[in-house]
């Protein structure tokens, strides 16, 4: 179980945990937690990682470590491919000339679509949907001067699973998503490589007793780690409840799916070109379909939290860890121990965020 500290000490050497350099004391009845990994989030305060511009990933990130994130996936959505080549490329610029120590690194991308299913498309323009095929793929992965990390697809459209192994093989999270999956699809792409559900439950088949879906496989194998959108809208508490109770801790990893609209008063905004309307912790296209997610990681924590009935270092897992474990970087991220980025948060007695350290550096103090 990931530990969670109060009442001691953590020295920084180098940006990194050790066991002697610059002192942070947690006091007692304070707690300090690896910083939290979001890897599904296509934007925040009118920005989206879909506006390809250097300026746009420079107001989510400064929005970030406010929420505990000390590292995220910017994530894209299904556009015209010239517009998706657009957003790759300057996202892989800002990786290699703009993520400055001191704030939320970003560590790659996440390609939501276009490589889905029209029956569970959501938010997503139904026109600009393509077959996954490892041929299209590799112009994302040339555009992205691959630095994509995690693909939501649906594996059903996939001939003979290829695009699933070729995933797999060059270490990129195959996700399955917005798919119309029926049970065997799901368990044939694990024999390939698949190892992951994008926000379960939303945009995929569902759990039925007689025509088991992407749910229901979710929920069967091991293999897959979940992730959950916990913002009492995309999920039902005893929704999410229930995920944590069926799957553990070790295999849920907290997401929020954000969009522009996160941050910005009620009202019009916009999502891949489509009018949407946020009120309250929801947004919604016309036709009433949710459209993304207004919430933030220190929210999904309480959230979780209050729902689920677990730990704080459950919490922690689902925000931390698992996203580290999943993205191949638990030598670098995803719990406190000596030798790993001082990315950490500090949480007063009600867990809201006193201070937030990126590298070894405040990025955020209350």
């Amino acid at each position: 179980m990931i530990k969670v500290l109060t009442n001691t000490n953590i020295f920084i050497d180098n940006g990194k945990i050790s066991d002697h350099g610059d002192k942070i004391h947690i006091p007692k009845g304070y707690f300090a937690v690896p910083g939290f990994i979001d890897v599904h989030i296509h934007g925040s305060h009118g920005a989206d990682a879909m506006d390809a511009s250097l300026e746009t990933l420079d107001t989510i990130v400064k929005t970030l470590s406010k929420e505990g994130v000390t590292s995220f996936l910017p994530t894209t959505m299904t556009q015209k491919v010239s517009n998706i080549n657009k957003s790759l490329n300057n996202i892989s610029e800002y990786i290699d000339n703009n993520n400055i120590i001191g704030q939320p690194e970003i560590l790659g991308i996440h390609l939501e679509g276009p490589f889905i299913s029209p029956k569970f498309k959501g938010a997503q323009p139904e026109n600009f949907i393509l077959k996954p095929t490892i041929d299209s793929f590799k112009i994302f992965e040339n555009e992205s001067n691959k630095k994509i990390k995690k693909v939501t697809y649906a594996p059903e459209l996939d001939d003979n699973f290829e695009f699933t192994k070729y995933l797999s093989e060059n270490n990129i999270i195959p996700s399955v998503g917005h798919s119309s999956a029926t049970f065997e699809d799901v368990e044939k792409a694990i024999s390939f490589g698949l190892n992951s559900v994008t926000h379960f439950h939303n945009g995929q088949s569902p759990h039925h007793h007689r025509n088991p879906g992407v749910v229901t496989a979710g929920f069967t194998f091991d293999e897959l780690n979940t992730e959950i959108i916990v913002d009492g809208v995309h999920l039902h508490p005893n929704t999410i409840k229930s995920i944590i109770k069926i799957k553990g801790p070790n295999n849920v990893t907290l997401i929020t799916d954000a969009m522009r609209a996160k941050g910005l008063p009620d009202g019009p905004s916009e999502l891949g070109g489509q009018k949407v309307v946020k009120c309250g912790n929801q947004v919604r296209l016309e036709t009433g379909s949710l459209a993304g997610s207004v919430n933030t990681m220190i929210n999904s924590i309480h959230n979780v939290m209050e729902f689920s009935g677990c730990s704080l270092e459950d919490a922690i897992t689902m925000a931390s860890t698992n996203p580290a474990k999943q993205l191949g970087l638990l030598t670098r991220k995803g719990s406190l121990d000596i030798g790993k980025d001082a990315d950490i948060v500090i949480l007063d007695n009600e867990y809201n965020i006193i201070k937030t350290i990126c590298r070894g550096k405040v990025s955020f103090e209350k």
